[in-house]
């Protein structure tokens, strides 16, 4: 298991007999996420992957939402795949599909992503709690597989807490960046300012920023 991975089922929280882990931060968020993603999917079709899918919770809310849409969740972590597979199994939502092992650090991800069965194109990428519990080549590499991956008229959304002209936009972030860098030099609350960078090497644009509960942004970029 790589270094940077958080893994849910060591916080305590129950986990159930057939593997599902349970997310606390999903009880809170989940709500108003969909809100932000029904906006964009409504009336479309077509595969969103989920990159960190963690317990696979949202995933599952989400497709219960759009049965229109094909799901596919994915992570690094075997216990978080078990999880998604057990949430999966428990929904019975057909339109979610066996989850993918990817590793964004992987330069190569889409296409092993691909040769393992992932969809060959998306119309939206959603990734959530992610990037500043990783070293920065995770975003890199986050964001240099959308250009073979995201559909003309596709999305990236990016979900958590983040900095904005090099400031935190609350002390609570603040808080949580030095907790993180402290526990790892190479993790912490990232800048849009350098996603933007990274979006503009990859051919994408910020399209929108989003005001989310508890301090947390919904960053959407788009082909430029």
């Amino acid at each position: 298991m790589a270094d940077y991975v958080v893994e849910f089922g060591k916080d305590g929280r129950r986990i159930e007999a057939d593997g599902r882990l349970d997310a606390a931060a999903f009880h809170r968020n989940h709500g108003p996420i969909w809100a932000v993603l029904e906006r964009f999917l409504a009336g479309k079709s077509g595969d969103v992957l989920e990159v960190g899918s963690g317990t696979g919770q949202h995933v599952v809310h989400f497709a219960r939402h759009s049965p229109g849409i094909t799901w596919w969740p994915s992570d690094l972590n075997e216990q978080h795949l078990k999880s998604i597979s057990a949430w999966r199994a428990h929904a019975q939502a057909p339109n979610i599909r066996p989850p993918l092992r990817v590793d964004l650090s992987d330069p190569d991800w889409v296409r092993l992503m691909q040769a393992a069965g992932g969809p060959p194109e998306v119309l939206a990428v959603f990734c959530a709690n992610v990037i500043h519990v990783a070293p920065w080549r995770v975003a890199e590499g986050l964001f240099a597989g959308m250009g073979a991956l995201l559909r003309a008229d596709g999305r990236l959304f990016l979900y958590g807490p983040f900095k904005r002209g090099g400031k935190h936009t609350a002390l609570s972030n603040a808080v949580f960046d030095t907790s993180l860098r402290e526990g790892n030099p190479e993790w912490g609350v990232r800048d849009i300012a350098d996603l933007d960078k990274l979006a503009d090497s990859a051919a994408l644009a910020l399209s929108e920023i989003i005001e989310m509960p508890a301090n947390n942004l919904i960053l959407v970029f788009a082909r430029a």
